[in-house]
């Protein structure tokens, strides 16, 4: 535990600044947050073209982020640059999409319900739909606000403690891939069980499991503070929803209560498997608020739901 030397916040895992050897939090974590010396020289051109915030951002490798995807694209993501915004505020971004997708949604349903379901539904009527594959990931049902509310409580709490640790490129990779993936699970089950009835799939939870995933295997005795009141460790949470969502494919409603149970199992192993990945390499608190779901945690009976559409 140590104080930052902007704001005196209490940090469990802290950023100390290469050029000036200062503790701090997340928000003062760059150089030019916390006024370091650095940045003097930077704009008096000592530092050369390009200034690097010398904070790494990946999983226990070098700071260099040459050769990712935005370098190839020639996208700036640094500090000063016109994305910089997407460094360590990820979460955010994707949260917001969420909310833009579903006002979004309702501006399609005018249109109709065909036009609305081809943009955003991941169907087994239309799987080849492959931008369905990524927006039924941020869309959300539309006839209920607890749909997105619920799984943008738990994509908060988690996505921001999960970012902070692997990084934002990684974070990113994360969601998405997870959630895309959620989405195959549901819809390769339904195909697979009754391929004549059509169904879809909607919502982030199976990205929202992926992260409870990674912080259960990167700290099983974490608290979370279900209802922001009831103290119960991850891994607990993390098991009920596996049970639970075993339970519903096993007698075969993957459907049951209106939630994606196959979407869920597939989120949270894919959480899981990449946690294991990654574990040897971060560390995380001990506590966590956040604001539960149902009976059985985020994903579980009447929780945030990938749900069927």
């Amino acid at each position: 535990m140590a104080e930052c030397d902007v704001c005196g916040e209490d940090e469990t895992m802290p950023y100390e600044c290469r050029h000036c050897g200062g503790t701090y939090c997340g928000d003062h974590r760059l150089p030019e947050s916390h006024n370091c010396p650095v940045v003097d020289q930077w704009e008096r051109g000592d530092q050369g073209a390009v200034f690097d915030s010398s904070f790494d951002d990946s999983i226990g490798g070098s700071s260099d982020d040459s050769g990712g995807l935005a370098d190839r694209l020639g996208i700036d993501t640094g500090p000063g640059g016109p994305l910089a915004y997407l460094r360590g505020n990820m979460t955010y971004l994707f949260l917001g999409l969420m909310w833009v997708t579903w006002g979004l949604q309702f501006a399609a349903l005018a249109v109709g319900d065909e036009f609305h379901q081809s943009l955003f539904v991941f169907s087994t009527e239309n799987p080849l739909y492959v931008w369905t594959w990524v927006t039924s990931v941020f869309a959300h049902s539309t006839a209920s606000l607890f749909h997105i509310l619920f799984n943008s409580i738990v994509i908060y709490f988690f996505g921001r403690l999960v970012e902070r640790y692997v990084g934002w490129r990684q974070f990113a990779l994360l969601f998405v891939a997870s959630g895309v993936l959620a989405g195959f699970g549901q819809v390769g089950f339904q195909l697979l069980a009754n391929p004549d009835v059509t169904t879809g799939v909607v919502g982030a939870s199976g990205a929202a499991l992926a992260l409870m995933g990674v912080l259960t295997i990167l700290n099983p005795r974490l608290t979370v503070y279900l209802y922001f009141v009831i103290p119960a460790p991850i891994w607990l949470i993390s098991g009920g929803t596996v049970a639970v969502s075993l339970l519903f494919i096993v007698i075969g409603e993957p459907g049951a209560a209106g939630i994606a149970h196959v979407a869920h199992l597939v989120g949270l192993l894919v959480g899981l498997g990449y946690g294991r990945r990654i574990r040897d390499r971060i560390q995380i608190p001990n506590q966590l608020q956040l604001g539960g779901s149902g009976p059985g945690g985020p994903g579980g009976p009447g929780g945030p739901g990938r749900g069927p559409f």
